[in-house]
């Protein structure tokens, strides 16, 4: 009788773990879902046009360098990444390579990405693969012969060295998950930083903006400088932005930016806005390029 007795805890207990698995796998799902809405992924993977299907390819943006479409990332076999292990997206997102090697070009925005957790990384994994799995063949990007895989592992070698998210010690934790979000998750870097004939940003003007950003549009400064950047900004006022788009003068942001907001910075939670916030007004105030003495 004790025999059995001990037998049926184990297979109690065994019976409790597997009822457990399905909750922890929701938790990672959930939280892929909210680190895919504040990495901004569905706005570059969803072609702008009517009734696109999200996440499957499509998008296009206009750059120096050419015009580049997002790739489907539905967990399509064929067309998608549905062949994809979890090795070969981390690879990916945090080292800027195809499954085969291949070098992609920083359009995509792994470097930033690149101080993603590798948990972080997992769960957004982790989030796609529920997607449903939408058939939509990928389209070749209209580059000038110049601009070429072999190039873009040349860049790589020029400016792209992978590392994690270096958290500062000296720093709150509020500003050092404003950092992460800003400089990473977010990436706010790749368009508001100006960059150089190479493509490369310019690190001693991050976040100061980018005369010349996607789609030719100019992509204004969002560092604590006075009058250029948002220097005259409140933190409320910034948090307010990014939650409803709303400027302090009662203006509302357009363009590309509308979209960030509807996508991204609007859908995340009240503290990581304000984690934000508290970055972006701590920054080196810097001058637009047009105000530098060599602009």
């Amino acid at each position: 009788m004790r025999r059995r007795a001990a037998g049926g805890t184990a297979a109690f207990a065994l019976a409790l773990a597997a009822m457990a698995q399905p909750s922890i796998a929701e938790d990672l799902v959930e939280r892929g879902r909210y680190l895919t809405a504040a990495g901004g992924c569905i706005s570059c993977h969803t072609a702008d046009e009517d009734g696109a299907a999200p996440f499957a390819g499509g998008r296009a943006l206009a750059s120096d360098f050419g015009t580049f479409f997002g790739p489907n990332i539905t967990p399509d076999r064929d067309t998608g990444i549905g062949a994809w292990s979890e090795a070969d997206f981390l690879r990916a997102v945090l080292e800027g390579r195809s499954p085969s090697g291949a070098a992609y070009f920083p359009a995509f925005p792994y470097p930033s990405y690149a101080g993603l957790t590798e948990d972080d990384a997992r769960a957004i994994y982790a989030y796609l693969r529920t997607l449903p799995a939408v058939r939509r063949e990928n389209l070749e990007h209209k580059l000038p012969w110049h601009v070429s895989r072999v190039g873009a592992r040349i860049w790589q070698a020029l400016y792209f060295s992978p590392t994690g998210f270096q958290r500062d010690p000296a720093r709150s934790e509020t500003w050092n998950r404003g950092a992460y979000l800003v400089r990473h998750l977010g990436h706010c870097g790749e368009c508001h930083t100006p960059r150089n004939r190479l493509g490369a940003p310019e690190a001693s003007r991050e976040l100061s903006g980018n005369p010349q950003g996607p789609e030719n549009r100019r992509i204004p400064n969002i560092t604590p400088h006075d009058p250029d950047g948002i220097g005259g900004w409140s933190a409320d006022e910034v948090v307010a932005f990014l939650e409803y788009g709303m400027l302090p003068d009662g203006d509302f942001a357009g363009a590309g930016m509308g979209e960030v907001i509807d996508e991204n910075t609007g859908k995340l939670t009240a503290a990581d806005r304000e984690a934000i916030a508290a970055y972006l007004l701590a920054l080196p105030a810097v001058p637009d390029i047009k105000g530098s003495p060599d602009g």
